[in-house]
């Protein structure tokens, strides 16, 4: 997603609560959110808010049905199932959030507030902590890969790759 230029990347994930210093910045990235929709014509509503906060705050990807848990634990509010579903197609659309086919999971995109195009997203997913990584991946890279799946006969629908990891909190826990 292109944002203004001089626009700070943000990051609020890798903690189980967040302090005010923490709020501040999902606030500050749910407003870049909401400017970005306002200049495609799209509105971010206070559910879609509620629902990419959940993504924002999280370090692990998230179903709808821990979407529905966390708004009604942290906002009070019951979101059915479908609604939530539609919300995150929404989000997905406007390029706010990432599904994870593999889990059937959805994680905030991790480029919101930053100026610059951005390469496929690729995501690096723990085994065992669940922990997501967006990282992205070279236009050359992807090439080849397309390359070699025409080669097998194949044509590549989505160059997004979901990568089973262990990151370096597991490892070093693990030692």
């Amino acid at each position: 997603m292109d944002k203004s230029k001089g626009a700070e990347i943000l990051s609020v994930k890798g903690k189980c609560t967040l302090s005010g210093e923490d709020m501040e910045k999902v606030e500050t990235i749910l407003e870049h959110a909401e400017q970005y929709c306002k200049a495609h014509g799209a509105r971010l509503t206070s559910k879609r808010k509620q629902v990419l906060s959940g993504l924002l705050q999280s370090e692990k990807a998230l179903s709808a049905y821990e979407l529905v848990d966390f708004c009604k634990t942290k906002f009070g509010v019951s979101i059915p199932a479908m609604s939530v579903y539609r919300i995150l197609d929404f989000l997905q659309g406007e390029y706010l959030v990432h599904k994870l086919n593999l889990a059937n999971k959805y994680v905030a995109c991790a480029h919101i507030t930053c100026a610059h195009s951005h390469a496929v997203p690729q995501f690096l997913i723990c085994g065992q902590c669940k922990k997501v990584e967006e990282i992205s991946i070279s236009k050359s890279t992807i090439d080849v890969l397309e390359k070699s799946v025409e080669h097998a006969g194949f044509h590549l629908v989505s160059p997004q790759l979901e990568m089973n990891c262990v990151c370096e909190a597991c490892m070093v826990n693990a030692v």
